[in-house]
């Protein structure tokens, strides 16, 4: 019992988040040693291997929806990247040219041999890299809002950039104003006070606060140059799904990445943002699992 405000002063102590009335402990069981580095996973549920990948600045939390829905149906693996949520956050590199290798060494600890896979923002992007460029094999694609497109990058992102140790170097208070204020562009729906603190937690501290201006600065053009060329090796069913009132990457991109990757499928979810595993998991689930099992 105790008051919502309570409640939420405890969550902020212990990384949980409020469900209903229940207060749950975020938090990934497994650790993976990646090249030295700790990284974190979670797997549920049972069935056939799914694979999710969260992006930027988001972390498994993000996906706690389409984790609870899915593994009714399917083993559903998911993790935090590198310099994310709970996996390591040392000064190192946490640019998408490490993520890919990192999934794909995941998989391998995992001895899946052709999961389904679903990322979204930077996960697609992950995912995207992992299949054209490691040449993994999947059952089937998911992508959610990916940066598929170069070029891209944001006016903050190339400040950051530019000045990534003084960001470093705010109070707390206005590093957590920041990122408040960023997170909430990515949305179309009002964001809950119990997601907006799952969201910034990761974030907090000395640690988390380098580590966010730190995956920003090393945010690259040049990872989704890598492969624009490779769209028509496309070989395995996709699925694209776009928030319609996406601002970080407007709703045009989702019809662009449609028509380069030949014979997918693309489903816009109407009043919803970038952040449309949080606005609308229900109808992301639908399609999902709609399109696996089609």
């Amino acid at each position: 019992s105790g008051s919502s405000v309570e409640k939420r002063a405890i969550c902020a102590l212990l990384n949980c988040y409020i469900q209903g009335d229940t207060m749950d402990i975020w938090s990934l069981p497994y650790t993976f040693e990646y090249e030295g580095r700790k990284v974190k996973y979670g797997i549920e549920g049972k069935g056939e291997p799914l694979v999710l990948v969260h992006g930027t600045p988001w972390s498994s939390f993000n996906l706690r929806h389409l984790i609870q829905a899915l593994s009714s149906h399917y083993t559903v693996y998911y993790f935090d990247l590198l310099g994310y949520g709970e996996s390591d956050k040392s000064d190192a590199d946490v640019s998408l040219k490490i993520q890919n290798q990192l999934l794909d060494s995941l998989i391998g600890h995992w001895q899946l041999e052709l999961p389904y896979i679903v990322g979204h923002d930077f996960g697609g992007t992950t995912v995207l890299r992992n299949y054209l460029l490691n040449q993994r094999k999947y059952k089937k694609i998911v992508v959610i809002d990916p940066v598929a497109l170069s070029p891209w990058g944001s006016p903050f992102f190339k400040h950051i950039e530019k000045h990534e140790e003084a960001f470093a170097g705010v109070p707390d208070f206005i590093h957590s104003a920041i990122v408040e204020a960023y997170i909430k562009t990515a949305s179309y729906q009002p964001l809950s006070q119990e997601t907006i603190d799952g969201i910034l937690r990761p974030w907090s501290g000395d640690e988390g606060k380098k580590a966010f201006y730190r995956q920003i600065a090393q945010a690259d053009s040049k990872y989704t140059d890598e492969f624009q060329d490779k769209f028509s090796s496309f070989d395995v069913p996709t699925l694209i799904l776009w928030g319609e009132e996406d601002q970080w990457i407007p709703v045009e991109q989702a019809h662009v990445l449609h028509s380069k990757i030949k014979g997918s499928k693309l489903v816009t979810v109407p009043e919803s943002g970038h952040l449309v595993i949080e606005e609308k998991p229900e109808a992301l689930v639908k399609e999902i699992r709609e399109f696996f099992e089609s």
